[in-house]
C-alpha cells in the first residue's frame, strides 16, 4: 500500500514549551538541550578550546588558560619559599615549576602537596605559605588561585582588533601575554563569588587637556556595610592606564565626601557616570547607598579635582547627580544608539540626555513593570536591549519593554530562586553564530550546585531557543589569538569540525570567551564539537568494590556536575572525558583518555565515576598513586524530543509510522539513538524492544557513510533511514546518545547537524475503536 510521506524541513522553530508537545509546530522541539536551530537545521552544541598558546604537552595545556599568579623563581638548588599573595588558601589550589605540577589536595598548616617530580612541597591553607624544594633550577614558579572568574573584558587601547583582554578573579585582576593569563602586582580586592566586575573604558582629554588618554575603570560594587560604618576590606573603583593600576576616589563634595562605590560606570556625552553609588559623607562618618542615583562629572577628564564637584561648591563646573523617583534599586544599563537605557528590578528607566550643561540629565521611564534581574545579563543590540527580568526574557528598544521568550514562558521560573543566584546570570552576543547565550543557574537534582550550570541560547535571526550543560561564571571577546597551528592543537584532525583556515582560527578574530567556577578561560567555537579540559582533578582515590569492578572517587573542586536519576530514555546524567599523562598523573590503565559516567556526587567537590569496560572489552584495572595534573573535559549528551506528530490529527485518526529518513551532515564515525513512544506514554519502545526481543533493527542513526554505498564516502549529506512499524494515536521521538555511544570518544565528539526529515505514515483506525 503506498505510503504518504512528509517532510520536515527547514527547522525554524527550536524549543518550544508553551504548548502540549502534540500541539506545537512540526519543526519545533518539546526538549532541544545541546543542541539548537541554526540556519535551517539543527545542531550541536558549541565547543571550546582552550586560550593558551604554546602548549608543552597535553597535561600542561590547560595550565596555559588558567589564571595564575608569579610567586618567584627557583634558586640554584631548586627551592623557592614565601606566601601567595591574598586571603584565600585552599584545597585545589596547584603550583607548577617549569613541567612540575604541586597540587595542594588537603588542609593542613602546612601539609604536604601532590607531586609530579622532581621535587616536593608543603602549603599552609591558613597563611597562604608554600615551601618547594628539589624542583628545577632558576625557573619561575607560578601559583593557580582556581577561583571563578568573575569578570571578562577588553582594555581599549592597542592596535585595531587586538585590544588587550583582562580577566578578573575574586581578587586579582590578569592580563593575557605570553600566551597565558597573569596577575597585575595590583590590586587585591575582597569580594565574594557573587561579587562580579563591571569595566568601561574612558577616552577623553587628560587632566592636562594637551592629549587624549584612555583609562579603564573597574568596579565589583563590594562595600561590607552599604549603609553603615567602612570596613578595610571595602574594594574601591579602580582604574587602569595601560601601566599601572590606582584606585579612584570621586570627591563630590569639597569636605572630602566621596563615591565609595558604584554597580556601573559608563561614559556618557564626554561625562563618567557612576549608577547606583554607595556615598561616603565625612559629615556623618557612614556609607549610603543610593540605588537609584546616577551621578555624572562635568565635561572633561574625570581625574580633574574638580570632576565630581556638586553644585555651590567652590571649583563647582557642571558635575551633579539626579535620582529616580523610585525605590527600586538600578541594577543593569545599556545604551540603544545614543540613548542609555537604564534597568531597575521591576521597571526600565532611560537617562535622557538634555543638552543643558547645568541640568544634563532627566529620568523617564519606559516600562512600569519590567525590569533586569542581573547587572551582567544585558545583551546590546543596534535596535534593542534584551535582559533577564523576573518575568521573562525582555526586549527594550528605547519605546517600549515586552517579553520575547513567549515559546518557552517557564523556562525563567527554572532558574534559582535566592539572590545570590540571580546575581551569577550573565549574556553574551555570538556575533559569528548569531546567538546570544545566557549562563544561569538552574533547580536539578545536584543540590550541591553553587554556580551556573544551565546556558540559554537564543538564535536571534530566527527567534528559536535551546539549553547547553555547562558551567560558566563570566563572558567576554578576544582578539589576541594567533593564527592556530596544527602543532599547537590538542585536539585531533577527526575531531575538528571547522573548516581548516576558517575564521574563528584566524589571527585578531574576535572570540567569544568565557570563565569558569576554577578559574579557567575558553574559547567558544561554535564549529567545534568536543568541549575543553577546564576542570582540574585534585585527588583519586581508588576502591576494588568487586572481582573486575572499581569505584574511583574523584575530587573535583566545584564540579557542579550531576548524576540524574534514570528515566525511559536512559540519559542519567553527566559524562566526564579524563586527559593527563598517565606517566605524570601517576595513575595507569582505563583512566586518562577515557570517557566515564558520574555514577554519585557526594558533595560539591567529589563525585564518583565506575571503571566498567565497553562491551566486548576485557577488565583492565585503574592502578597507582595520584601525583596530579589530570583534567576533565565536560561531554555533552543531545537531548532532542520532538513534536507528538500524528498528521491525520485533523480527520481524527491514529496513524502508522513505518520509517524516517534522516538527512544529516556526513561525519567520520557519528552516530546517535533514536529512540520512540507511542500514544503520549512515556515509556521507551526502544528499551521494551530489547527487554522483549521484538525490536525493529537497532535503533541507531549512524551519520557516518554506509561502507555498502560507495558513493557515500564523498557525500556531504547523507539520507539515512531508521525503522519504527508503530501504530498510535501519535508518536513522539527522542534522540540521545546512550551510554555506550557516550563512553566512546570517536563517537561522543563528532559533531551532529540534522538538515531534515521525511516521515513514511498511514492513516490507521480511529481513536478508541
Amino acid at each position: 500500500m503506498p505510503q504518504d510521506r512528509f517532510l520536515i524541513a527547514p527547522f525554524k522553530t527550536g524549543l518550544q514549551t508553551n504548548l502540549r508537545p502534540w500541539q506545537i509546530m512540526d519543526d519545533a522541539f518539546n526538549t532541544l538541550q545541546n543542541a539548537y536551530v541554526f540556519r535551517g537545521r539543527v545542531r550541536k552544541r558549541f565547543g571550546a578550546q582552550l586560550t593558551g598558546t604554546g602548549f608543552p604537552n597535553t597535561t600542561l595545556a590547560p595550565f596555559f588558560s588558567q589564571v595564575a599568579v608569579l610567586v618567584g623563581t627557583t634558586n640554584g638548588s631548586g627551592n623557592l619559599s614565601g606566601t601567595v599573595p591574598g586571603a584565600i588558601f585552599n584545597m585545589g589550589q596547584t603550583f607548577t615549576v617549569g613541567t612540575n605540577i604541586f597540587t595542594v589536595w588537603q588542609n593542613g598548616t602546612p601539609a604536604a602537596m601532590l607531586s609530579t617530580g622532581p621535587g616536593t612541597g608543603t602549603f599552609n591553607t591558613t597563611t597562604g605559605a608554600f615551601v618547594i624544594t628539589g624542583a628545577p633550577i632558576n625557573t619561575a614558579v607560578y601559583w593557580y588561585p582556581a577561583q571563578p572568574i568573575m569578570g571578562l573584558t577588553q582594555y581599549g587601547e592597542g592596535p585595531i582588533n587586538d585590544q588587550p583582554a583582562i580577566a578578573f578573579d575574586t581578587q586579582f585582576a590578569y592580563q593575557f601575554a605570553g600566551g597565558f593569563w597573569v596577575q597585575f602586582p595590583t590590586p587585591i580586592w575582597h569580594g565574594s563569588n557573587t561579587d562580579f566586575f563591571w569595566a568601561t573604558t574612558w577616552q577623553g582629554l587628560n587632566s592636562g587637556l594637551t592629549a587624549l588618554t584612555r583609562a579603564l575603570f573597574v568596579t565589583n560594587f563590594h562595600i561590607v556595610n552599604p549603609n553603615g560604618a567602612t570596613s578595610a576590606n571595602d574594594d574601591p573603583i579602580w582604574t587602569y592606564d595601560g601601566t599601572t593600576w590606582s584606585t579612584y576616589v570621586p570627591i563630590f563634595l569639597t569636605d572630602g565626601s566621596f563615591v565609595a562605590s558604584a554597580r556601573l560606570i559608563v561614559v556618557y556625552h564626554d561625562r563618567l557616570v557612576l549608577l547606583n553609588t554607595i556615598e561616603f559623607s565625612v559629615g556623618a562618618n557612614t556609607n549610603t547607598q543610593y540605588q537609584a542615583r546616577a551621578r555624572f562629572t562635568f565635561v572633561g577628564s574625570p581625574f580633574n579635582a574638580d570632576a565630581w564637584l556638586e553644585p555651590n561648591q567652590v571649583g563647582y563646573a557642571g558635575a551633579g547627580y539626579t535620582d529616580a523617583y523610585t525605590t527600586e534599586e538600578i541594577i543593569s544599563a545599556q545604551f540603544v544608539k545614543d540613548r542609555l537605557i537604564v534597568f531597575f528590578e521591576r521597571s526600565t528607566w532611560e537617562l535622557a540626555y538634555t543638552g543643558n550643561q547645568a541640568d544634563p540629565f532627566r529620568w523617564y521611564k519606559i516600562n512600569t513593570e519590567l525590569g533586569s534581574e542581573a547587572t551582567f545579563s544585558s545583551v546590546p543590540f543596534d535596535k534593542d536591549i534584551l535582559t533577564i527580568g523576573n518575568t521573562g526574557v525582555h526586549a527594550c528598544n528605547g519605546a517600549n519593554v515586552q517579553r520575547i521568550d513567549t515559546l518557552i514562558p517557564d523556562e525563567i521560573f527554572q532558574f534559582k530562586d535566592p539572590q545570590a543566584d540571580t546575581q551569577r546570570i550573565a549574556g553574551i552576543r555570538d556575533y559569528y553564530a548569531e546567538m546570544v547565550y545566557w549562563t544561569f543557574p538552574a533547580v536539578t537534582e545536584n543540590s550541591f550546585n553553587t554556580f551556573p550550570n544551565q546556558i540559554l541560547v537564543y538564535n536571534y535571526q530566527n527567534s528559536s531557543w535551546a539549553l547547553n550543560d555547562d558551567c560558566i561564571t563570566a563572558w567576554g571577546y578576544f582578539e589576541q589569538q594567533s593564527g592556530l597551528t596544527w602543532a599547537e592543537a590538542i585536539f585531533s584532525w577527526e575531531s575538528a569540525n571547522m573548516t581548516w583556515g576558517s575564521g574563528v582560527e584566524s589571527a585578531q578574530f574576535r572570540q567569544v570567551i568565557a570563565g569558569n567556577q576554577q578559574g579557567f578561560i575558553f574559547k567558544i567555537i561554535v564549529d567545534d564539537s568536543q568541549n575543553a579540559p577546564v576542570m582540574s582533578i585534585t585527588n583519586v582515590t581508588i576502591a576494588n568494590t568487586a572481582p573486575q569492578q572499581q569505584i574511583i572517587t574523584l575530587t573535583i573542586i566545584n564540579h557542579n556536575l550531576t548524576n540524574a536519576p534514570a528515566n525511559p530514555w536512559n540519559i542519567t546524567g553527566d559524562y566526564i572525558y579524563i586527559t593527563g599523562d598517565p606517566t605524570i598523573t601517576g595513575i595507569a590503565g582505563p583512566f586518562s583518555n577515557t570517557i566515564f559516567r558520574v555514577v554519585s556526587v557526594i558533595d560539591a567537590d567529589t563525585v564518583t565515576i565506575a571503571n566498567i569496560p565497553l562491551p566486548g572489552n576485557n577488565f583492565v584495572p585503574i592502578t597507582g598513586t595520584y601525583l596530579g595534573g589530570a583534567s576533565v573535559t565536560r561531554v555533552s549528551n543531545i537531548q532532542i524530543a520532538t513534536k507528538q506528530w500524528n498528521p491525520y490529527v485533523n480527520k481524527d485518526r491514529n496513524f502508522y509510522l513505518s520509517r524516517i529518513d534522516f538527512g544529516v551532515e556526513a561525519t567520520n564515525k557519528g552516530e546517535i539513538t533514536i529512540d520512540y513512544s507511542p500514544s503520549a506514554a512515556q515509556i521507551s519502545l526502544v528499551n521494551d524492544g530489547f527487554g522483549t526481543d521484538s525490536i525493529m533493527g537497532t535503533s541507531v542513526l549512524e551519520t557516518s557513510p554506509y561502507a555498502l554505498v560507495p558513493l557515500e564516502q564523498f557525500q556531504e549529506r547523507l539520507w539515512h533511514p531508521v525503522y519504527f512499524q508503530t501504530d498510535g494515536e501519535c508518536i513522539q521521538l527522542f534522540m540521545y546518545q546512550d551510554d555506550i555511544q557516550l563512553r566512546t570518544p570517536r563517537i561522543a565528539f563528532e559533531d551532529f547537524q540534522l538538515e531534515g526529515m521525511i516521515l513514511y505514515t498511514l492513516p490507521t483506525a480511529q481513536r478508541l475503536q
